[in-house]
């Protein structure tokens, strides 16, 4: 009788303890990137201070891309003070543009932290495939959430998000 009721207690609890090992936390994967001075950085030191940090893939031939910053330029500032967020800009752009992007930055007034990709390496390690392409990470480095292409008004629910993630909430996957 004892039997009967430990077989599916134990099989109950090995399903229970696969299910808690299969939840994975996705990190931000250690790639090489340039500064807009050429010099290597490895996206590996890319913290906030336990705050939310937002990764923004674009390029400077990408209207889209440069809607999303633009618009999110307006708001940084108030975000930057509310949640401690930091942006990160990664441009794809290739090695024979990757010239323009610091004079692309400066002549937008855009302070985020910028970085450039021509290599595609980080691109790849995230599996970016088109811009504008946006992830949220937490305070850990963990990736939360993502979000690829831009319509107007896509920066209002990044805001709730960060907001979700400063405040120490989960981020629900639909």
């Amino acid at each position: 009788m004892k039997n009967r009721f430990l077989v599916p207690l134990v099989l109950l609890g090995l399903c229970f303890a696969e299910a808690l090992s299969s939840q994975k936390t996705y990190t931000l994967p250690a790639a090489e990137v340039q500064d807009l001075k050429g010099q290597t950085v490895s996206t590996s030191t890319f913290s906030n201070e336990g705050k939310p940090v937002v990764i923004s893939f674009w390029a400077t031939w990408c209207k889209p891309c440069i809607a999303e910053l633009s618009a999110i330029h307006e708001e940084y500032e108030s975000w930057v003070e509310e949640t401690g967020v930091k942006l990160i800009a990664i441009s794809i752009d290739d090695q024979r543009n990757v010239a323009k992007v610091a004079p692309f930055i400066n002549g937008r007034g855009w302070n985020y932290e910028v970085y450039c990709d021509p290599n595609g390496n980080f691109k790849r390690a995230l599996s970016v495939n088109t811009v504008p392409h946006t992830f949220l990470l937490d305070g850990n480095g963990n990736i939360v959430w993502q979000h690829n292409a831009y319509n107007p008004g896509d920066e209002e629910h990044l805001f709730e998000m960060i907001q979700h993630v400063a405040a120490g909430k989960k981020i629900e996957s639909k």
